[in-house]
């Protein structure tokens, strides 16, 4: 606690810095504002360094609040960046060692500030790749240990991943934008994954090609889903679900874990723009 109140000082220190150095830019004196302005940066840089601290501090005050909770249940934490395009490991703390491949294990979505749990159907591995619809909310593994419940989750909120809205928004001034992608799936079935398709995201429909033959094209509706991939696996992160009507549906992976983002994003601005919202199997919220 003391750790996090020094934080705070040095916080409200900052604050100071930066109204006197805008009095004395006022007051014409410009030499001792750049002396303050060099402070600032400092600051900055240090505040920059604690803040990153504070959040692994909390974490750890989390997990032992959890310890002494859960008693003699075992518990567990969530590895990897909690950020956009990154995916989410469940891990045993404490010296706990289990194999979770047989353990009944849910993910669920919580909104900051309404604390709705919102559950991510189908997501019920030990490892989650992150999509858009998580930004802004922390994820939380729910963990079926013998009849009691562990639970696992972020520090904070999802972060996005760094210029991919910018990078979006510019995409969206074109009719549609192309990605190479590779079908895994047909209707539950595993596909030759030789071949190289085209999956066109336009404004008013998306399209999947393999040379002139047409696999899906689809206009926007209530019916579509689309999402990222919830089953687990190494490449979940660069693989999409796309059900396009009621009776097909698809699984793609891209070249990219930013690219399968980007088409996520791209196509769900696009239904919106239509007055639909491209969303996956159970999900209730918009994003």
């Amino acid at each position: 606690m003391q750790y996090l109140f020094d934080v705070w000082k040095d916080m409200e220190e900052l604050k100071k810095e930066v109204r006197e150095a805008r009095r004395i830019k006022m007051l014409h004196q410009p030499s001792k504002a750049m002396d303050l302005e060099n402070e600032i940066r400092i600051l900055r840089n240090t505040f920059a360094e604690k803040s990153k601290d504070c959040v692994s501090l909390l974490k750890e005050l989390e997990t032992h609040k959890r310890l002494k909770e859960n008693g003699t249940i075992p518990s567990f934490d969530l590895e990897g960046l909690q950020c956009l395009g990154s995916m989410l490991r469940i891990v045993g703390l404490s010296g706990t060692h289990m194999d979770l491949s047989n353990i009944s294990i849910q993910w669920f979505r919580i909104h900051p500030k309404e604390s709705n749990k919102e559950i991510i159907s189908g997501a019920t591995r030990p490892v989650y790749a992150l999509e858009p619809h998580d930004v802004g909310r922390y994820l939380q593994a729910e963990i079926d240990v013998g009849g009691e419940i562990a639970v696992a989750k972020t520090a904070g909120p999802v972060d996005p991943d760094a210029g991919l809205v910018d990078y979006v928004e510019t995409l969206v001034r074109k009719p549609e934008t192309e990605f190479n992608v590779v079908v895994l799936q047909s209707n539950g079935v595993d596909q030759p994954k030789e071949s190289v398709h085209v999956l066109n995201v336009g404004r008013l429909r998306m399209r999947l090609t393999k040379g002139k033959s047409v696999v899906a094209k689809e206009f926007y509706s209530s019916s579509m889903q689309l999402c990222g991939v919830r089953g687990g696996g190494e490449a979940a992160s660069q693989a999409m679900f796309w059900r396009p009507r009621n009776d097909l549906s698809l699984v793609l992976a891209f070249e990219s874990t930013r690219e399968r983002n980007t088409a996520i994003m791209l196509a769900r601005r696009f239904a919106v723009d239509c007055n639909i919202i491209l969303a996956g199997p159970g999900d209730k919220t918009p994003w």
